[in-house]
C-alpha cells in the first residue's frame, strides 16, 4: 500500500506571494501574510519568499522584477496573491497576470472574484 502524498516531500512546489499595501497597518500586512501561508499549508505548497511593494509604481516595480526573477528559478511553481487586485489597478493586474503566466508560472488567488463562487448545487452564481 502507497501512503499518501503527505506523507513525502514534494520538490517543485514553491510558490512566492505578492502584496500590494500602499497604504496599509503593519497588522493587516501580518494578517495578509498570514492568509497565504495558510492556502500554502492547505494546497501543500511552499511559501518560499513574499514580495511587498510598498508605493504604487509602473508595471515593473522593483518588488514585481524581484519577483520576475525569482519565477525563472527551475524550483519555482507559482505566485499566490489574496486577489487580483494585489497585482494593480486593473490594467495593470491583467499585465502582471499575463507576465507570470508567459513565464511559466501559476497563478493562484485566494479569494476569486464573486462570479467564480459556486452555492451549494455546485451551480455558478
Amino acid at each position: 500500500m502507497v501512503t499518501l502524498t503527505e506523507c513525502h516531500p514534494v520538490s517543485g512546489l514553491d510558490v512566492y506571494g505578492f502584496l500590494r499595501l500602499t497604504r496599509t497597518t503593519l497588522s493587516r500586512r501580518r494578517a495578509l501574510s498570514a492568509v497565504l501561508d495558510e492556502y500554502c499549508r492547505a494546497h501543500e505548497l511552499k511559501m518560499a519568499a513574499l514580495f511587498v511593494e510598498h508605493a504604487p509604481g509602473d508595471l515593473y516595480s522593483p518588488a514585481f522584477v524581484r519577483l520576475l526573477d525569482t519565477l525563472a528559478s527551475p524550483d519555482a511553481y507559482g505566485v499566490v496573491i489574496p486577489s487580483l487586485g494585489h497585482l494593480g489597478p486593473s490594467r495593470t493586474a491583467a499585465e502582471r497576470a499575463r507576465i507570470i503566466r508567459d513565464a511559466g508560472a501559476r497563478l493562484m488567488q485566494v479569494r476569486l472574484p464573486v462570479s467564480t463562487f459556486q452555492d451549494a448545487s455546485g451551480c455558478r452564481s
